[in-house]
Parts: C-alpha cells; sequence; structure tokens
C-alpha cells in the first residue's frame, strides 16, 4: 500500500521487498552503479549492431537477414578466400598436370604441395572407407602396401580415382566375378573342392584330397582371370590368391561366402567431383603412402 510504513533492515538499513521465509528476509538492495551503466552501454551496443551488422531476419518470403550498412557477409569473406587460395595455388596445380612422378620428386617445392594437397584431399573423400591412416578395413584395400588390383603406378592410381570401380562411369574399371553357387553353376562339393584348391594355393591348412579335386575345377573356372598359378591378372583386376593378403579374409567360410555369392565393391569415380589438379595431387600423395609402384 502506498501510505504502509517502509520496512527497513535493521543490520544493512536497507529497505526490504516483503518477503520473508524462516526468518529470513529479501533486501531491495540496488544493483551497483557500474553494473548499470554497463548494461545501458550493451543496449546502446546492440543497436548499433543491428543498424550496422547483419542481425535482424527477414520476413517471411524474405531471404536471410538484413544486411546493415556495412553489408558483412562471412559467405563472402570466405568465398573470397577460397578464391584467393585457388588463385594462389594454380601455378602449382598446372605445374603437377601431367607431370612424371621423376619431375615431382625433384622438385621439392611441387613435392610438397602435391603431399599437402593430397593429404588434405584424402581426409575430405577417401579417408571414410579407407581410414584416416589409409590403412582399410575389410573390403576396403589398404593403400600402405604393395597389394594392387589394377596397378600401383602413378598413371594406374589417377586412373581409378578419374573413373573408379564397378562406379557406372562409362570409363570405370570393370571386373564381374560370377557367383558360381547362387548362379548354379558349381555345386556345394565343388565349391568346397575349389575353395580347399585356394587355402593350398596361399599356403593354409587346407584338406588335401578336396584340394587336389579343385585343381581341375580351378583351372576351368577360375585360371582366366586368376591364372593357372592362381597370382592374378591385372587387366582383369583378379587378385593374387597365393599371398596372405586378403580383401575380404582367406579362411575357409570367407573364401566359400566369396566363391558362393562373389564379390562386388563399388568405388565412386571423382572425375566430376574433384579437378584434375586435385586428383593428380591425390594420386601423388596415395603412390607415396608406401607401395606406388613405377611412374
Amino acid at each position: 500500500m502506498s501510505g504502509s510504513k517502509k520496512d527497513i533492515d535493521q543490520v544493512s538499513g536497507y529497505e526490504t521487498t516483503g518477503h520473508e521465509w524462516d526468518g529470513i528476509k529479501e533486501l531491495n538492495r540496488p544493483l551497483p552503479r557500474w553494473w548499470v551503466w554497463i548494461f545501458y552501454a550493451t543496449i546502446v551496443w546492440s543497436i548499433g549492431y543491428m543498424i550496422f551488422m547483419p542481425a535482424i531476419p527477414g520476413l517471411p518470403g524474405m531471404a536471410g537477414a538484413t544486411p546493415g550498412l556495412r553489408n558483412h557477409s562471412e559467405r563472402t569473406n570466405v568465398a573470397e578466400a577460397l578464391s584467393a587460395a585457388e588463385a594462389a595455388r594454380g601455378p602449382l596445380f598446372a605445374k603437377l598436370a601431367g607431370a612424371s612422378l621423376g619431375s615431382v620428386e625433384n622438385d621439392p617445392e611441387l613435392l610438397q604441395f602435391a603431399l599437402a594437397a593430397g593429404r588434405s584431399a584424402f581426409g575430405d573423400n577417401c579417408a571414410t572407407c579407407h581410414g584416416s591412416g589409409a590403412q582399410g578395413f575389410k573390403g576396403y584395400p589398404n593403400l600402405n602396401d604393395d597389394v594392387w588390383l589394377w596397378g600401383g603406378g602413378l598413371s594406374d592410381i589417377k586412373q581409378t580415382l578419374l573413373y573408379g570401380i564397378r562406379s557406372g562411369h562409362p570409363d570405370t574399371r570393370q571386373s564381374d566375378m560370377p557367383a558360381f553357387g547362387r548362379d548354379g553353376i558349381l555345386s556345394g562339393a565343388e565349391i568346397h573342392a575349389v575353395v580347399n584348391h585356394v587355402l593350398a594355393l596361399s599356403g593354409q591348412e587346407a584338406d588335401a584330397a578336396a584340394a587336389a579335386g579343385g585343381r581341375a575345377i580351378f583351372a576351368a573356372q577360375c585360371a582366366s582371370c586368376h591364372g593357372e598359378a592362381g597370382k592374378g591378372l591385372r587387366e582383369f583386376g583378379a587378385p593374387n590368391l597365393t599371398d596372405a593378403e586378403w580383401l575380404y579374409g582367406g579362411d575357409y567360410e570367407t573364401l566359400r561366402e566369396t566363391v558362393t555369392n562373389s564379390r562386388r565393391g563399388v568405388m565412386p569415380y571423382w572425375a566430376d567431383r574433384l579437378d584434375e589438379g586435385t586428383i593428380d595431387a591425390l594420386a601423388i600423395y596415395v603412390h607415396t603412402l608406401g607401395g606406388g609402384e613405377g611412374s
């Protein structure tokens, strides 16, 4: 009530709000003067910010926010920075295009640029499948070793990057292993025999009698792609079956699954997604990971 007597706290001398709990009264103590002035200053600053900078959301049907008197745009700044970076890297990308492996290796500046650009592109586009360290996973090749289905030369790697594997691109690398069991080409007993032959080829423990019977089946059904000795043929992307490197696994059950249902991994093509300079840098980076061949 307006005519009521103010309740003044006897200890602090401040007026109370009238709120009391368990004998404790709430003081009506004003904010420090410095705090109030800072609060007023932030209000003034926010008004100025809304005038000069993009701040007020557009009404329905309007694109974006108000541009402000400065017409500031982080999107524009990023676009300008990217354009400047592209302009700065342009001469090096031009120098990289079509360069041989030897010429790149003999140019420290160009090699450093190619490896940096390739590493960045790999992290953005390839690490999801091949791993951040290019170590690969089941069904995704390890790029650090010297096992290459289609060749490990710089031009081979670049072709794979450009057109992919079974990617749908007209120039893609293409191979098609039959599903011998699913399509009824081989019986279960014949698959058992040929799997044991492959186990024997790779030096693993196998059923000798079954492996002997699988030799003829392998010669008739598999040798045209994998070679009579099972060492693989790169023109078909057919793996070497005599080593200890397996993309999906080399144990009996996994091999039986492979022969029965086939494998058909797909690598996307990058010809329309990455510019040629980036693909050149990426090819050099992959080539230098540890298992690149020739040039």
